[in-house]
């Protein structure tokens, strides 16, 4: 018993590399659980149409504030890495930067969304409009994240990511119960709990740096230099993982809408173990020498893509029955286009990975180019897949893309950064590594 506690207190504490990777990677696997059990419900009472009608509501503020973000959270991470003595300043120049780009990303939304969603009604237009008053709020919580990572709070920092959708969980259950749960009400339940949580995160990180708002030339400099040069990746990213459903949304009904969301939130679970390695992998290997990144990304991604690879093969096979199961049989649309999106969660889980080698080695720029190339494949081709597959075409151009980024990143090793891509079968070695880690050895 004494082993077991040791070990859990081990992990908790989250102070090596191990156990804070162990302790991301339950708390993930807690909100997973909870994530399916509001989907559950919401896909369950709303049904397709109601649950492609509340998307539509509640994407654009996390879209656009991620689209608006400059890099500053990657930035932020590297910077606090690379001039230690300057925490503070880069703070408070964070702070003021992110709050302004939050404001126009709301503004953006605001005068956007009418132009995009001509398929529904104008009460949800209304409705999403009206959202956009979160993004400076979304915004501000990825650099609040970003600064607790970099300075080793990952309990903080699990502990926020969990308490959000279980308050929201409690809020559907009870929109349930009294009947009440319509696509707005269901909506504001993913919203709303996270503004205490913001200002928690304010108060305790306000704390921590005492931020001030003079003498920060240096630091926007510093800032803004490693953002930019990452940024058009992350803007990339972002879109490419948002697009599909952008353009589900104006190409197609509310109810292919909601039959893409379930597959995608089911598909995405599986990046359960790569988010989790690289939440702690880039505080770790910021700023090391390219050899020492290279040789603890490629144990990262082995031991990533085999672990996910066996919760796709097991995921895949049941969905069949699990996905009408749970959510009920008016989503079984959604296997078919689940199966696509399952093989390219693998592939583009392992990608991020790998190219972690690249940011924490100051080459953000070369994965921005990569990025866009991808990019640029995946909008003609859902331009042409989507009106002539429906859902399956969006499914399909974005594995194209996603594979395509893939080969890119391997590529880039040896000609960009002069160095073999790792090897991604999983060695002896790193199941050895895994047998201690799961041992609760410290190191």
């Amino acid at each position: 018993m004494r082993t077991i506690f040791d070990g859990a207190r081990w992990v908790l504490e989250g102070q090596s590399a191990t156990a804070a990777t162990l302790q991301t990677l339950l708390t993930r696997v807690f909100i997973l659980a909870i994530s399916l059990a509001t989907g559950v419900i919401t896909a369950r009472i709303l049904e397709p149409i109601g649950r492609g009608e509340q998307a539509a509501i509640s994407m654009w503020p996390q879209f656009l504030a991620y689209a608006m973000t400059l890099g500053l959270p990657a930035s932020l991470l590297y910077n606090f890495k690379r001039h230690p003595k300057e925490e503070s300043e880069l703070f408070s120049a964070a702070l003021l930067l992110s709050t302004g780009l939050g404001i126009v990303a709301m503004l953006t939304g605001i005068v956007f969304i009418p132009r995009w969603l001509t398929q529904y009604s104008a009460e949800v237009i209304l409705f999403a409009q009206c959202f956009m008053v979160m993004a400076p709020v979304i915004l501000l919580s990825e650099t609040f994240m970003a600064a607790l990572e970099t300075i080793g709070k990952f309990t903080i920092a699990n502990q926020v990511r969990y308490l959000q959708p279980l308050i929201t969980l409690a809020i559907l259950g009870v929109l349930a119960l009294a009947q009440m749960l319509t696509p707005f009400t269901s909506a504001l339940s993913y919203t709303l709990p996270s503004l205490p949580i913001f200002f928690w995160m304010l108060a305790y990180l306000w704390n921590q740096f005492h931020p001030h708002w003079r003498g920060l030339g240096t630091s926007y400099k510093r800032l803004i230099s490693y953002g930019l040069r990452c940024y058009g990746m992350q803007l990339l990213g972002t879109l490419a993982a948002q697009l599909d459903q952008v353009l589900v949304i104006g190409l197609l009904t509310p109810v292919s809408m909601g039959l893409y969301v379930v597959a995608l939130s089911v598909s995405r679970m599986l990046n359960l173990f790569q988010s989790s390695i690289i939440t702690v992998l880039f505080p770790k290997v910021a700023a090391r020498p390219i050899e020492e990144v290279a040789a603890l990304t490629g144990r990262a991604a082995r031991i990533g893509l085999a672990l996910t690879l066996l919760a796709a093969i097991g995921l895949m096979a049941l969905s069949p029955v699990l996905l009408p199961l749970l959510y009920g049989p008016d989503f079984i649309g959604a296997v078919r286009v689940f199966y696509i999106l399952g093989v390219e969660v693998v592939i583009s889980s392992t990608s991020q990975t790998l190219s972690q080698t690249f940011m924490a080695s100051n080459r953000p720029g070369t994965l921005t180019i990569l990025q866009a190339v991808a990019f640029g494949l995946s909008v003609p081709l859902m331009l042409v897949f989507i009106p002539a597959f429906g859902l399956e075409g969006a499914g399909l151009a974005v594995l194209c893309s996603t594979t395509a980024r893939f080969i890119l990143v391997l590529v880039s090793y040896p000609l960009i950064l002069k160095i073999h891509p790792p090897g991604l079968l999983i060695t002896r070695e790193d199941w050895y590594f895994l047998l201690q880690a799961f041992q609760l050895k410290r190191g």
